[in-house]
């Protein structure tokens, strides 16, 4: 087709085997063979000139929009493999897309700026694994350990979660505050699914009765913290950087979850694999 359109836009063979750096015969064998493909001859080939016939000017543009559309697919494939365009699906837990999930995504976008991040929430630590598995999702970000021979992970180390309280019910508390004394606490509590419970939600499964207010809204159960309705757990990092005149206590027995990513087996795309090498910097 590409030695079609030169023919045609060169004004015949000669030049046209010239400007592609073509033995002369070996252009026209080659025009022969598409229009044996096709089943027409494009070329008026009886005067001294070619001449498009009317199948050759009917397959003209069709021609070139296809070499156009063959070129931008090796543009967007050479795009994603040099890492300057494409797209990375990573499937998170809505709890970690405040910590760490930022702080890798502009760790990722200031190295490559040109792939566009697609975060989903599948629902729960085991949606994710599921997501990834079946190749929905390039990436997981979610609780450790995943039970699966088919993924394997990358730690990212231990998550602590901390009790954010409005200084009125923070006051005379001991730090770290013993778990059963959370019992004369009022909570705000984030809405989430009893079938997708992570390890924190385990260990307040008592709680229920001490519960003020639960919110679907992450930003909403942090404010009303921040106004007195109550406490929440948190991750610690996050207590201490989005929510404002709040106290922070530990927790006794402490209370950790190891995060990490989670990844299928075999060959990776070029943006999962450069995701993973910015989170080990």
């Amino acid at each position: 087709m590409e030695y079609f359109v030169a023919v045609v836009d060169h004004g015949g063979v000669t030049k046209a085997a010239e400007a592609l750096f073509l033995a002369q015969p070996s252009l026209s064998q080659a025009v022969r063979q598409l229009e044996r493909e096709l089943g027409a001859e494009l070329f008026d080939r009886t005067g001294r000139h070619l001449v498009l016939t009317a199948a050759g000017r009917s397959f003209l543009e069709p021609a070139r929009r296809i070499l156009e559309d063959a070129e931008r697919a090796r543009g967007a494939v050479s795009a994603v493999s040099g890492l300057t365009g494409g797209r990375l699906d990573i499937a998170a837990l809505a709890g970690l897309t405040t910590d760490p999930l930022p702080e890798l995504a502009g760790r990722f976008h200031r190295r490559h700026p040109g792939v566009l991040l697609n975060i989903v929430d599948p629902g729960g630590p085991a949606a994710v694994a599921a997501s990834v598995r079946h190749g929905q999702c390039d990436l997981g970000l979610t609780e450790l350990p995943v039970h699966g021979e088919s993924l394997r992970t990358l730690p990212l180390g231990d998550q602590e979660i901390v009790l954010a309280l409005p200084p009125s019910l923070a006051e005379g508390l001991a730090d770290p505050v013993p778990l059963d004394a959370v019992a004369d606490i009022p909570l705000v509590m984030e809405l989430v699914d009893a079938t997708t419970r992570t390890q924190l939600d385990d260990v307040l499964d008592g709680t229920a009765g001490r519960i003020a207010v639960e919110c679907a809204h992450r930003q909403t159960v942090w404010h009303l913290v921040e106004h007195g309705a109550g406490a929440t757990f948190l991750p610690r990092r996050v207590a201490e950087r989005e929510l404002q005149n709040v106290e922070i206590r530990g927790t006794a027995p402490p209370v950790k979850r190891t995060i990490g990513l989670i990844f299928r087996e075999g060959p990776l795309s070029p943006a999962a694999e450069a995701f993973l090498s910015a989170a080990t910097p």
